[in-house]
């Protein structure tokens, strides 16, 4: 997470993340107070604030976790492998989920994707990991975080991976897995300089 503190415990951040989500979805994002997702989730109004600066870090979850494990993938992969590949690789590696998880994942990235309310916290949030896949690209090809390419590559691939999670909301019989390789092949062609 992003605040202060240590993150509740596994039961705990899943029943208040469970408990933010199903309110959202029902109410509205705007319709629901941090006190209301606490006293639902079971916990104090000063412990929901604790672990979760606002409530619209209660529909992220732990994505400071997600970063990192992205982060982690980029810095395991073999050197060998192309530069937008990699990219790619780790995208989809990152957001393999278990089937058990994929609902709640459904409910969050609805959330994220569709409300208004939400769309300036997520462009903070996606640019984190621009940050991360332009430094990898950066390092990869010998240049700097801010240089267009590693730019461009880290904006590219996060839409691609947004727009595959985009038809993946509206359909629900569709595979995420499948539509981030899908989404991936069709931009990999966009970057001569680097090859696959």
């Amino acid at each position: 997470m992003t605040g202060t503190g240590t993150p509740p415990t596994g039961g705990t951040r899943v029943r208040v993340e469970r408990a933010a989500l199903e309110l959202f979805a029902s109410r509205g994002f705007e319709n629901v107070t941090s006190d209301e997702v606490a006293d639902s989730a079971g916990i104090s109004r000063r412990t929901f604030f604790r672990y979760y600066p606002t409530k619209a870090d209660a529909v992220w979850g732990d994505f400071a976790g997600h970063v990192a494990r992205l982060e982690g993938l980029l810095t395991a992969t073999d050197p060998a492998t192309g530069v937008l590949a990699s990219v790619c690789a780790a995208y989809v590696e990152a957001n393999d989920y278990p089937d058990a998880e994929l609902p709640l994942l459904r409910e969050r990235m609805r959330l994220i994707l569709g409300e208004p309310a939400l769309l300036a916290h997520s462009q903070l949030r996606f640019a984190e990991v621009d940050r991360v896949v332009a430094r990898h690209v950066a390092e990869r090809t010998r240049t700097s975080a801010d240089a267009l390419v590693p730019r461009l590559v880290a904006a590219s691939t996060r839409a691609a991976a947004t727009t595959a999670f985009e038809a993946w909301l509206a359909d629900g019989r569709s595979s995420l897995t499948r539509l981030l390789h899908r989404a991936f092949d069709e931009m990999a062609a966009g970057f001569p300089t680097l090859g696959r």
